[in-house]
């Protein structure tokens, strides 16, 4: 586990203007804090178990384009279906194969979430407030609060805290978070400011903790489903993330 504190103080100056242009959001009108709640066939938190779902030897609803995009060795897919390219709902799937002989997909569980408040882009700029469409790997984790057994290296760090200048309702956006490997340095805590492609194609997209709106470019969902990502991603399954409204995943 990483611990960052005083010796991320730059690093943590570097980052803050970072995070408030991307994950997080000082201006968000939400005070909407409706999350998903549990319904029929919902495990605790809004996230639903699918076990021994039907045979899929692809990830459903991913088009030839991107479901090639998905490395061969991965056995670890998180999914994210936007409802719509100008909408910030979207729902969450992680899928997972066996073994590294299972050509079957398993629809393990689902969560309500949210992306960019304004939707989606398959060419995310900075402070576009649109979530970046594509496939990413995921490698490395953190938050405000300790680790709760994650898979990922794991940065403990109250340079993550959300500022309380914003709602109420942002404040443990980031007790949680997995970095989201676009325009980032792999192998860093999530809050890291490099931008391997410049600053222009923004950055800091994660997956973090839910508010109840659209995000920043981030994608969001509850704390259970935080918990159940981290105790469950594991480098050594070569997770990725898949990313888009459903017309840009299908295409």
């Amino acid at each position: 586990m990483r611990i960052a504190g005083a010796v991320r103080v730059v690093v943590a100056a570097a980052a803050c203007g970072v995070l408030l242009t991307s994950c997080g959001s000082g201006d968000d009108d939400s005070a909407k804090t409706a999350k998903g709640g549990g319904g029929a066939g919902q495990a605790k938190g809004g996230g639903s178990a699918h076990r021994n779902s039907a045979d899929l030897k692809s990830i459903p609803e991913v088009g030839d384009r991107l479901q090639a995009k998905i490395p061969k060795d991965s056995r670890q897919v998180v999914a994210v279906y936007g409802d719509g390219e100008d909408s910030a709902k979207s729902t969450v799937v992680l899928y997972t194969k066996s073994s590294a002989t299972d050509t079957t997909w398993e629809k393990d569980r689902s969560w309500p979430a949210h992306n960019g408040k304004k939707g989606w882009t398959t060419d995310h700029r900075e402070n576009d407030k649109r979530s970046p469409v594509g496939v990413f790997t995921l490698t490395d984790a953190g938050g405000v609060l300790a680790d709760p057994g994650a898979k990922f290296p794991y940065t403990k760090s109250v340079s993550m805290q959300a500022p309380h200048y914003w709602p109420k309702t942002h404040w443990h956006d980031f007790d949680y978070v997995i970095a989201i490997d676009y325009n980032r340095a792999k192998g860093t805590p999530p809050n890291d400011p490099t931008r391997p492609q410049g600053q222009a194609k923004g950055g800091s997209i994660w997956l973090h903790m839910d508010h109840g709106s659209g995000t920043s470019g981030c994608v969001s969902l509850s704390k259970s489903g935080m918990e159940h990502l981290l105790r469950t991603l594991d480098p050594k399954q070569h997770p990725v993330v898949v990313m888009g409204d459903k017309a840009h995943l299908k295409a």
